[in-house]
């Protein structure tokens, strides 16, 4: 399901037009990116929570040539599923 066909699905759902659950679904997303950005995290219960795990710094291989390199310290967003969800889904 790509963006489009999910706004379809919310309109559907919620019996909004399209461009009011873009809307919404953009101002999902940019609320969760600003607070993630901030450091904080988003937690829907039932459902997961959105955070930001740190990485540390590491040695790796480039695949190509073999050699090594270092691999500098980096955040990444985690989304960690709810029981309620993982429920479901079984």
């Amino acid at each position: 399901m790509n963006k489009t066909e999910l706004v379809a699905a919310i309109a559907d759902k919620a019996k909004l037009s399209k461009k009011d659950a873009e809307i919404v679904l953009n101002a999902f997303t940019d609320t969760v990116t600003k607070e993630l950005k901030k450091g904080g995290k988003v937690q829907l219960v039932g459902f997961g929570t959105f955070e930001v795990t740190k990485r540390n710094a590491r040695t790796g291989r480039n695949p190509q040539t073999g050699e090594t390199m270092k691999i500098a310290a980096s955040k990444a967003p985690k989304f960690k599923a709810g029981k309620a969800f993982k429920d479901a889904i079984s």
